[in-house]
């Protein structure tokens, strides 16, 4: 058999002229490329310089501070110091310290012209403009058709002008949120829940004193602010925001190892007697406490020491309630252990009595 040699096609290139063919063409697409740097699955990105920000932004953010410190601090004409919590926080409460320094304010370097002590921001000399413009907005007071008219418009569960108020109780920013919802609503519902229930006068009382508003409807945990016949949301105060929550101050102990007025061993037997005892009630977490109070004074009417049993509740709500029932029942608390609190009447016939 006669094996005759192949012919090559014009169209068939050689193996070798094709590889070089398609080096010459990467080396001319991208001739900043080595040998080297050859990669085919990847592409390299040549680099540019960075665009320079033109002098329009610079200045705006040089204005703005660098967009963290306003040009001037805001200032406000409210005449009452600014708190995290005004329900839950005494002003006659004196800390003995505190866990960071009173020099950072929560409402941010330079954002407010109040000094921040590490409790509150004070207010500066305020006339009684406040308690006339509130009178002037509230205007005349609502007929009881009127009044039946938004309680059944905002009582309901499934209302879309609703705040929440938990452990924090009247917190400083929820002032802010009030007026936010009355400005396209008359009226705001707010649903309470946990250690401010115990002392629901106190939440009220806050609430129209810090947001000029009236209460029109109060049933257990469930209150109705309304704004005023003449509120109008573009003369509504400036509030500050508050850019973090501050850590709570150091107070002194809230126990003594002896109860004043008793012996060590008086206060180890009154300890003893609570601990063994049934608990008087079972508190949930976040629960409605509304009625508390008074089943303690109740109780106390018939026992010397009462033990409320705070499971799941937490150790720092558990020592805000047993504070609270400190101050409303009044009575001693003799004892915070594993969420239970035990509490006695005092001495009610002696001298220093409760």
């Amino acid at each position: 058999m006669l094996l005759l040699p192949l012919k090559l096609l014009p169209w068939r290139r050689r193996a070798n002229a094709a590889a070089a063919a398609g080096q010459a063409l990467l080396h001319q697409r991208a001739p900043y490329l080595s040998e080297s740097d050859d990669d085919p699955p990847f592409t390299r990105i040549a680099d540019r310089q960075p665009r320079a920000a033109s002098k329009k932004k610079e200045e705006e953010r040089e204005a703005q501070g660098g967009g963290i410190r306003p040009p001037e601090p805001a200032r406000s004409d409210l005449p009452f110091d600014f708190r995290y919590s005004y329900s839950e926080t005494d002003p006659a409460w004196r800390p003995i310290g505190f866990r960071e320094p009173t020099r950072f304010s929560p409402f941010g370097p330079g954002r407010l012209d109040r000094p921040w002590d590490g409790v509150s921001a004070a207010a500066g000399r305020v006339g009684r403009e406040g308690a006339a413009s509130r009178e002037e907005v509230l205007g005349e007071p609502l007929s009881e058709e009127e009044v039946a008219q938004l309680v059944e418009r905002y009582r309901h569960s499934d209302c879309s002008r609703q705040i929440n108020l938990g452990k924090g109780g009247v917190t400083h920013n929820m002032l802010d949120d009030i007026h936010n919802h009355w400005k396209r609503a008359e009226a705001v519902r707010i649903k309470c829940l946990g250690v401010p229930t115990l002392d629901m006068d106190n939440i009220c009382f806050h609430l129209e004193d810090k947001t000029g508003g009236k209460i029109i409807y109060h049933n257990i945990n469930i209150i109705i602010l309304y704004r005023g016949r003449n509120y109008d949301p573009k003369q509504r105060p400036q509030i500050p925001l508050m850019l973090w929550k501050p850590l709570a101050p150091i107070y002194p102990r809230l126990v003594q190892n002896v109860v004043d007025g008793l012996t060590f061993e008086k206060t180890k037997e009154l300890r003893n007697v609570g601990l063994n005892s049934p608990p008087l009630m079972k508190l949930t977490r976040n629960g409605v406490y509304v009625n508390v109070v008074e089943r303690v004074r109740e109780a106390f009417k018939a026992v010397e020491v009462v033990r409320l049993d705070c499971s799941h509740v937490g150790s720092s709500d558990c020592k805000k309630i047993g504070v609270k029932i400190r101050d409303l029942v009044p009575c001693v608390p003799i004892l915070f252990k594993g969420e239970q609190i035990i509490l006695w009447r005092g001495k009610v016939n002696g001298e220093n009595s409760v």
